[in-house]
């Protein structure tokens, strides 16, 4: 886990609230990681996948998928927030997804964030965060979403 990481036992979820995490490291979108997820979703938009197309565009290149973005959330969440001693964890959905500017393939991105709830429920803990995917040289985040997450003791 890198510096900037959150690692807490599971009993101590509920004194998380207000503490942040983050940034991972900078991680590369490759045009192999978008090329797969268009086979596995048979999203096909030639905004991500034809180089001549995507050169006309307002964005000038090939741009990743907004949910493939959105998905890469759970490496590098990995390197920089734990719960211990958590019998499971689960995604629980989200709040609110936004994406206010396309990550160009090749470029590297990064995750922040806060934890912004903790609230009991049957059998552990469910959290709100707030977090906010960070495009290298950007001006504009690639993704801010709130995702809630539930930890089972």
């Amino acid at each position: 886990m890198s510096a900037n990481a959150v690692r807490v036992p599971i009993e101590e979820l509920p004194t998380l609230t207000g503490v942040t995490f983050g940034p991972s490291e900078w991680m590369t979108v490759p045009q192999e990681s978008v090329d797969q997820y268009a086979a596995v979703t048979g999203d096909r938009n030639p905004i991500h996948l034809d180089a001549d197309f995507a050169a006309a565009t307002p964005f000038g290149t090939r741009i990743a998928h907004g949910l493939l973005t959105l998905g890469l959330v759970v490496p590098m969440m990995a390197e920089v927030f734990e719960v211990t001693g958590a019998s499971m964890g689960v995604n629980y959905g989200m709040n609110r997804v936004r994406f206010p500017a396309p990550v160009p393939v090749g470029s590297r991105i990064r995750v922040r964030g806060e934890v912004a709830t903790v609230s009991e429920v049957p059998g552990g803990w469910q959290i709100e965060t707030p977090v906010t995917f960070e495009i290298e040289g950007g001006t504009k985040p690639a993704c801010v979403a709130e995702l809630v997450l539930r930890y089972y003791a």
